[in-house]
């Protein structure tokens, strides 16, 4: 019979735990990116790094901290994951990775977790490693300088609200999204188009690896919806990610979201597969 365990990973696991994200450098890119800086130590990742075992060998992951994040988990995988989840109680405020995945987690988790704010169950995911041609890039979409964070700010927290359905300013007055914005702005990963001090456009790429990159936070100040600032402003933050910093970009958008959709096809992305979301 297989011998199965979960339990914490540690420092001296970070081989083993880099050879699993890296076996899906496009799905895993948000976790890859933060164990590839922070390594396992919980403090510095930010949370802990649950590994799964048969026979002795690593097989699958899951991220349990502000999110609950299965990584290559099969279903026996995920039962471990959930029954560990259970006993830990709930500290995260969503559940999201690759949707079969992540749907069997919130099976096993709804009836002492839930109900949960909002389900997303079907997210498809996006990937490009060419721009489309028919697409012109925005020349005033640019990066973000530290400087600006001020202006930039009051458009991150509409687009989180927008996106999310709470404020990112709640609980703690917003520092923790505070620093994460700064943080994206001194890596030279926020961009956006300033027309007179307002943003019109703006979107950061929130996670990087060597291998793979995620876009995020993709907004249009309401009153320029419509002009088409989405195509040819994530057409120029594309070309931005595929030059400076990895071979593969991609992003996951709500199915119900059409004309993101067709926006995102326009400027060269794809869809491959399926993430699902659970927000509390």
């Amino acid at each position: 019979m297989t011998q199965t365990t979960t339990r914490v990973l540690e420092p001296s696991d970070l081989g083993a735990a880099l050879a699993i994200l890296e076996s899906e450098p496009v799905a895993n890119a948000f976790v890859a990116s933060r164990v590839q800086v922070a390594g396992l130590d919980p403090w510095r990742l930010g949370g802990e790094m649950w590994g799964w075992y048969a026979d002795g060998r690593l097989r699958s992951l899951c991220y349990a901290g502000a999110n609950l994040v299965p990584i290559c988990a099969g279903p026996e995988a995920v039962r471990a994951f959930a029954d560990r989840a259970r006993r830990a109680g709930r500290r995260c405020s969503s559940i999201v990775g690759p949707a079969e995945p992540t749907a069997l987690l919130w099976r096993l988790l709804e009836p002492g977790w839930g109900p949960a704010r909002e389900v997303r169950a079907n997210q498809p995911l996006m990937v490009t490693e060419s721009p489309s041609a028919d697409v012109t890039p925005d020349p005033l979409v640019r990066r973000i300088r530290k400087d600006e964070t001020e202006v930039l700010m009051p458009a991150c927290v509409a687009m989180f609200t927008e996106e999310v359905g709470i404020s990112p300013l709640a609980g703690d007055g917003g520092l923790l999204y505070q620093a994460r914005v700064a943080e994206l702005i001194g890596a030279g990963r926020s961009f956006a188009r300033i027309d007179d001090g307002k943003v019109v456009f703006k979107a950061e790429i929130g996670a990087a690896t060597t291998q793979a990159c995620q876009i995020q936070g993709v907004w249009v100040a309401p009153e320029h919806r419509g002009e088409g600032l989405s195509e040819t402003g994530m057409a120029a933050v594309l070309r931005y990610a595929l030059a400076d910093v990895a071979p593969v970009v991609s992003l996951y958008v709500n199915d119900y979201n059409t004309p993101a959709r067709k926006a995102y096809r326009r400027v060269g992305f794809r869809e491959t597969g399926t993430f699902m979301s659970v927000l509390f």
